[in-house]
């Protein structure tokens, strides 16, 4: 065992290994940075180099690059408000927040230093864990990984905001999103009525962005100010070093909670900072500022999200079954350079598995220590007035959207869902409900049918079936005592305006039609195809329900009763613009593009936003038009992609980048 220790040890410290390593953790800062695109588009970018490389060379560049990831898409949640990568949607609940308030830098250096202590704790639990690894990793069948699921859902609790029907109701939106397209028992096709984009469902990328770029972007134009309120760009990365400080315990049960979800196949990082994150509200005292700045809220999820990177190696290692969708593409990587996952690798190559576990917390460290070094300077961004940063913004979460299926109906869809979040977030509609509800709906219904399928309804009674429930009730206990209210910076619930009342109403009622679609879609496919998506949407109309019959009948004062634009915080301020002037400059975009390709409708698209909604001068136009038209074909040349096209690419052959 020593010699295996020293043999990994020798191999991580040689020059080569961190060179490579060094040049994986900068391809993965500017791949984190790019909101959206994440460690899948970064790893298969670095795929193809990797023919005809040492393997330890070409281990460390991948190591480098899944370890900063997590990192560096800090930057865009905390600045922009926008998930860098769906590891990272619940650091924009405080993060974003904190920069609005002048205190970028603050946050960032916190998320840094959690997510480098993150990478560390995941590697010091999967050292001594590696071992005993296998047969824990096998207890866990269909019906506990099913189990595992409904714990996820169980954070909606938390999530809920005064309002516990929107937030149920907006899960249960999620669920039935998320269902859309293929049924995991039958292979019926639901609530795809002829579309050919839905018949694969619609992309997590997309649902993100769309829910919480789109309406902070279509806020932030509407003030015509910079993204942080004052003037000040916080004191800096010592301040977020004490507040992890201070947090250190919370820092520790959240790494150790990351590292077992990512160990766990199939959870993957889209919901572990979630989990993270209603941990951070249940075992907090002062509840009151999660959801508008609590430093608590970046330090949790960024401590989890970290640490699942190295507990989703285990079964990757182990089995050969990616614990995430990076992972994936990180075992055809090991496969191509010629090391074979299995039970060799806690044998005769147990130096490998070591060497792999230790690269990924040196990566984290060298990913870190840069971040912090760019904190500062990048957090300046903040106070630039955002009609500048708009069109650049919007034009990188298009970008994000179709690196999906790299088809114009992405864009259509950001559009749309982008609409739905902006009306949530008016009326108090949780959106990380709807999210979390979305990410889980395809793993609960696939873990359902297996459990039905292997135990039948016995499964219910398997101890570790039953450890998980009990959890899962205490998780939602603990919930319903500590919901945050995420319904703007007020707090306030009342409404004064008759007006705002019918248009809820209105909403709610249109949320319920959305149900009755989705019930009258499922009664046409076979009991297992219909039982999940008829449940969920059952649920979600008796919630939908339940909250109409508050706004119809009930007082002014109930927390049913939010309007952002009654009550928001650029209610009185001068220079409000109004409310759909962002959702319309994308919509502009978004047709553009169907007319002639995205590439030509975006050099337009800056062009005409910058004369007409900023104002800038001509060279100020031509200049940063220009970055941003380079800036994109650099991206579609590394990926290796070609943009959307649109009628005119039907008509004539035009010539790359335009075709």
């Amino acid at each position: 065992m020593f010699e295996t220790l020293i043999a990994a040890f020798t191999a991580l410290v040689t020059v080569e290994h961190l060179a490579y390593m060094l040049l994986g953790v900068s391809v993965g800062l500017v791949i984190g940075v790019i909101p959206g695109l994440g460690g899948i588009a970064g790893l298969s970018l670095l795929v193809p180099f990797l023919y005809g490389m040492d393997p330890i060379s070409a281990l460390g560049m991948l190591i480098g690059l899944v370890a900063v990831i997590p990192t560096s898409d800090t930057f865009a949640s905390v600045l922009m408000g926008i998930p860098g990568s769906s590891a990272s949607q619940a650091t924009v609940q405080d993060g974003f927040p904190l920069a609005r308030q002048g205190q970028a830098a603050r946050a960032l250096s916190a998320a840094f230093i959690s997510s480098l202590f993150g990478g560390i704790v995941g590697a010091v639990i999967l050292t001594g864990f590696v071992l005993v690894a296998r047969p824990i990793i096998l207890l866990f069948g269909s019906a506990e990984l099913f189990m595992l699921a409904l714990f996820g859902l169980s954070m909606v609790a938390v999530l809920a905001g005064r309002s516990l029907p929107k937030g149920l109701a907006a899960c249960a939106v999620g669920l039935v999103i998320g269902s859309i397209g293929a049924a995991p028992a039958t292979g019926e096709f639901r609530m795809v009525y002829d579309v050919d984009y839905l018949y694969d469902g619609i992309p997590l990328v997309i649902v993100g962005l769309a829910l919480f770029a789109v309406p902070e972007i279509a806020d932030l134009l509407r003030k015509n100010a910079a993204i942080a309120e004052r003037n000040t760009l916080g004191t800096g990365w010592f301040i977020g070093f004490r507040d992890w400080f201070n947090n250190i315990f919370l820092s520790i049960r959240c790494s150790s909670l990351g590292c077992l979800i990512g160990a766990i196949p199939g959870l993957g990082g889209s919901v572990v900072d979630w989990i993270a994150y209603g941990h951070a509200v249940q075992t907090a005292k002062d509840k009151s500022k999660f959801g508008k700045g609590d430093i608590r809220g970046v330090v949790a999820p960024e401590s989890a999200n970290n640490a699942m990177q190295g507990g989703a190696m285990l079964p990757t290692v182990l089995f050969g079954i990616p614990g995430s969708g990076s992972m994936a593409v990180f075992l055809g990587g090991m496969v191509l350079i010629g090391i074979e996952p299995g039970p060799s690798m806690v044998g005769t190559d147990l130096n490998v598995t070591y060497s792999l576990i230790w690269s990924l917390a040196l990566a984290n460290i060298m990913g870190a220590g840069i971040c912090l070094a760019l904190a500062q300077p990048i957090s300046r961004l903040t106070s630039i007035p955002f009609r500048f940063l708009a069109p650049c913004m919007i034009a990188l979460i298009c970008f994000a959207a179709f690196q999906a299926t790299r088809d114009l109906a992405d864009l259509v869809a950001l559009l749309v869902i982008g609409v739905l979040g902006i009306l949530m977030k008016r009326f108090g509609w949780p959106r990380p409900a709807l999210l979390i509800g979305y990410v889980l709906a395809p793993q609960a219904e696939t873990y359902f049918y297996q459990a039905l399928q292997f135990n039948g309804w016995e499964f219910l009674t398997r101890p570790g079936v039953i450890i998980i429930g009990l959890l899962t009730l205490a998780s939602v206990w603990y919930g319903l005592r500590s919901r945050v209210d995420d319904t703007g910076p007020t707090g306030d619930v009342v409404t004064t305006s008759h007006a705002s009342r019918n248009l809820q109403i209105g909403f709610a009622v249109a949320m319920i039609g959305f149900f009755g679609i989705a019930l009258w879609d499922a009664t046409h496919h076979s009991f297992l195809g219909q039982v999940f998506p008829l449940g969920v949407a059952a649920v979600g109309l008796l919630f939908a329900a339940i909250l109409l019959w508050h706004l119809w009948s009930g007082h002014e004062d109930h927390p049913a009763f939010f309007d952002y634009e009654v009550i928001g915080d650029h209610v009185g301020k001068e220079g409000t613009g109004w409310l759909w002037t962002g959702p319309l400059w994308l919509a502009g975009l978004v047709a553009a593009t169907a007319l002639v390709g995205f590439y030509a409708a975006m050099i337009g698209f800056f062009v005409v936003f910058l004369r007409v909604r900023a104002q800038a001068s001509w060279g100020t136009t031509l200049l940063m038009t220009a970055c941003a038209a380079l800036f994109l074909l650099g991206l579609a040349w590394l990926l290796n992609l070609n943009f959307p096209r649109g009628l005119a690419q039907d008509m004539f052959d035009l010539p790359w980048p335009f075709r």
